[in-house]
């Protein structure tokens, strides 16, 4: 929408308020996403009306936007659960904690654990957390502070929270000049022209009995075919009037905007004519613009808010979500705008893992942050519990069924049964393999009894966990099932690729788990992952038994995917050995895109943890290395990133982290970037011994860091937060079944209270 429709909006938003439409005013705020009333707001939340609250509210963000968005819906969830209980409507309490506040156990469980917990307390004062929990209305009050607070400071509302300065009734002023200007124009002017109507021009002529004649075609806006003359700029083309046609899209902008319109298999067009309000449809509703530091997601005051004194016993670092049982009043907390320094990056080196072979790949896991997977040279995968220093897995390398691979295959590793990893991986959700409705019925045959309970323990822990994805350097993909613990399973083999897989992804088309899969015989392969694995082996579809979409069309091998989804529009985009790159939707029509990354170069793509901001790093055949980021409406730079070597002989690797720093393994060190700036922020060679390129990966959070060494090792670097977190997790013997709890904990949970079971007691069993 332009500015001046902005404008209008905020134009007839204050005549509904002089004309006191109440009810339209705060629905036109609601849906138009421009300004937070946040005395309405108040209002609503201390009348308790929690629906409205949240109904307002999602006309400017949702749940998962960012974590001041997630706190901000907790608070208000939380609070209503806990007037239930205290009005001792403990039905309605299940049915919040099921159906509002579940959707948190996947970003802290240990807290969802001890809310539900509050079910089986006569009263939740008895504890201790909550002992000084006041009445109703002072819990909203103090709830109330804590919510302005996190609404000021969260940058989905930030130029949203005042009301332009407008003098009294602008829009009847403006209405008024318009018609003054038009009664300048009759040819015959009345000095008391009587005007009684709005829907037509005025005009003092005896053609019509109101002084008003017939719309002019030239001027009405409802004929947008007709051309208009030169004269004052329109509105805007997001009005409520016809819109032209649209364009055919000849960008990456446009052919993720319209992905039902057809394109050639393989894209000529340059990527850089693309009209401007296309553009602005690769953006996230009501994200701020990239390219403002000041109003990026992850900026040092959101550290600051989500550091806040824990209350309810749960220490920070276990826990990822800041929320607290209690709403409290924060005093002396300061919410001044900082940027970040290269004090928050992990540099810090606390340990160095023993792998006995040249490491390739790993991955943090996306919930346990703790837990490390590693591939290597050699085909061996492991998986670390960092916190302990463990090594909770082990796999050799080896096929699992040689009959079912092609012959020439089946020859090629009778002659040599070794390969290397080239990609380790995990899923980025947990997976529910079962009917969620047999499991109900298991869940409400349960008793209190341990036998009992420790079978429905075991029994979600076979049917909820992570998947690991394996690419090899000979044609085999492997895909593990992860239960916790050291439960790591076969569950799919598949001959993926003529040659090297040279890289594997994660992705939910159409919400299903895909495998997507590139590879040295240049082509792009997506599967669906089975769940059932007793029902196949060697197969991509469950159903179909064959690959649900193939993308042919780059001229060189394949080295990199990137997964990723704007909106409602999922795509890949692909890089080749070439330095080309494409873009590609789930429809089999071809590449949309084909352009060159910087110096031919072969080069991986990664979006910002926000999905907003997208990076790629390469070295080309010269050695030259390049790191970058891209206008994505536009498939041109953004901007060039200093520092990095020129005489490479590997492919540098990098990554990104908090929404604002990269980093990226080149010349024996570790180099850091803060994303708008081109210049190296900092360096570090964790203490010597790395690798030339080495392998670099963040845990989620950004507080440790994993860098290969050439000693066949791994070093852990961190920050003060993730010292905090290891230190406390050193001071505690090693349990393996606090690794498997993440898994499966959130669906034991619902699974009992869903069916009313409340279990008392500790439990000694996995995941609980």
């Amino acid at each position: 929408m332009s500015s001046l429709s902005r404008e209008l909006v905020f134009l007839i938003l204050q005549f509904l308020d002089e004309e006191k439409f109440k009810e339209t005013v705060h629905r036109l705020e609601q849906e138009s996403g421009f300004f937070f009333n946040m005395r309405y707001f108040e209002e609503m939340v201390t009348n308790g009306d929690w629906d409205e609250v949240e109904k307002y509210l999602s006309g400017f963000t949702k749940v998962d936007d960012n974590r001041y968005s997630m706190k901000i819906f907790f608070e208000i969830r939380k609070q209503k659960y806990l007037e239930a209980l205290d009005k001792k409507d403990r039905s309605k309490g299940v049915d919040i904690l099921v159906k509002d506040l579940k959707v948190f156990s996947a970003f802290n469980e240990d807290l969802f654990k001890e809310i539900t917990q509050l079910l089986t307390l006569d009263n939740f004062r008895d504890n201790e957390q909550l002992s000084k929990y006041g009445d109703t209305k002072s819990a909203r009050g103090i709830m109330l502070g804590e919510l302005k607070k996190l609404i000021e400071a969260n940058p989905l509302f930030r130029d949203k929270l005042n009301f332009p300065s407008l003098k009294n009734s602008r829009l009847r002023t403006l209405i008024n000049q318009s018609l003054n200007w038009q009664h300048q124009l009759c040819k015959n002017p009345k000095p008391n022209p009587d005007i009684k109507t709005l829907f037509v021009d005025h005009s003092c002529g005896q053609s019509q009995p109101n002084g008003a004649r017939a719309p002019s075609p030239v001027t009405n806006p409802l004929m947008g075919s007709v051309p208009k003359p030169a004269g004052f700029p329109p509105l805007g083309a997001h009005g409520p009037f016809q819109p032209a046609p649209a364009p055919l899209p000849s960008s990456l902008a446009g052919w993720m905007a319209n992905p039902s319109v057809p394109h050639p298999s393989v894209s000529t067009v340059p990527i850089g004519f693309t009209p401007p309000n296309n553009a602005a449809l690769l953006k996230r509703p009501r994200t701020p613009p990239t390219n403002n530091p000041a109003v990026d997601y992850q900026t040092a005051d959101s550290e600051h808010v989500l550091k806040r004194t824990r209350t309810f016993g749960i220490s920070d670092e276990v826990n990822h979500m800041p929320v607290n049982m209690l709403p409290v009043a924060y005093m002396g907390q300061s919410h001044g705008q900082s940027s970040y320094s290269s004090d928050d990056l992990p540099k810090t080196v606390v340990m160095t893992l023993n792998q006995g072979s040249v490491v390739k790949s790993m991955d943090f896991h996306p919930v346990q942050q703790i837990l490390l997977l590693v591939g290597t040279s050699n085909g061996d995968i492991i998986l670390w519990e960092v916190g302990s220093r463990e090594k909770l897995a082990h796999k050799n390398f080896k096929i699992w069924d040689i009959s079912v691979l092609t012959m020439p295959l089946q020859a090629s590793f009778t002659n040599d049964n070794t390969a290397s990893i080239n990609r380790v991986t995990w899923s980025p959700d947990g997976t529910l393999c079962g009917n969620i409705d047999d499991l109900l019925f298991f869940a409400t045959m349960c008793t209190v009894a341990s036998n009992t309970y420790y079978q429905f323990i075991t029994l979600i822990s076979n049917y909820y966990f992570f998947y690991t994805g394996v690419a090899f350097s000979k044609h085999i993909v492997h895909i593990y099932s992860y239960h916790g613990a050291d439960d790591l399973r076969n569950h799919l083999e598949i001959e993926a690729h003529g040659g090297s897989v040279n890289d594997l992804a994660f992705s939910y088309p159409n919400k299903q788990l895909c495998i997507v899969t590139c590879g040295e015989d240049r082509l792009i392969n997506v599967g669906v992952l089975p769940m059932f694995l007793l029902l196949l082996k060697n197969v991509w579809d469950a159903v179909t038994g064959a690959k649900q979409f193939k993308f042919d069309g780059h001229e060189a091998p394949v080295y990199s995917i990137c997964p990723h989804f704007k909106e409602t529009i999922q795509f890949i985009f692909s890089t080749a050995t070439d330095g080309k790159i494409k873009a590609w939707l789930y429809d089999n029509v071809g590449s949309r895109v084909d352009y060159d990354a910087p110096g031919h170069s072969s080069t991986t793509m990664a979006y910002s943890a926000d999905g907003t901001r997208l990076f790629s790093c390469g070295t080309n055949k010269d050695g030259d290395s390049y790191i970058v980021e891209w206008n994505e409406s536009e498939g041109a730079v953004k901007r060039t990133f200093n520092g990095l070597g020129k005489r490479s002989a590997e492919v540098v690797q990098f990554d990104t982290t908090k929404d604002r720093f990269l980093a990226a393994g080149d010349e024996f060190m570790v180099k850091f970037w803060d994303m708008d700036n081109v210049n190296l922020l900092t360096t570090t060679d964790a203490d010597g011994g790395l690798q030339a390129s080495p392998c670099v990966r963040f845990n989620k959070e950004g507080i440790l860091l994993a860098v290969s060494t050439n000693d066949n090792g791994i070093k852990i670097l961190a920050n003060q937060d993730g010292l905090r977190l290891l230190r406390t997790l050193e001071s505690r013997p090693f349990d393996a079944s606090r690794v498997a709890s993440a898994s499966i904990v959130k669906v034991i949970r619902f699974l009992e209270y869903a069916c009313g079971i409340v279990i008392k007691g500790v439990r000694q069993t996995q995941g609980a």
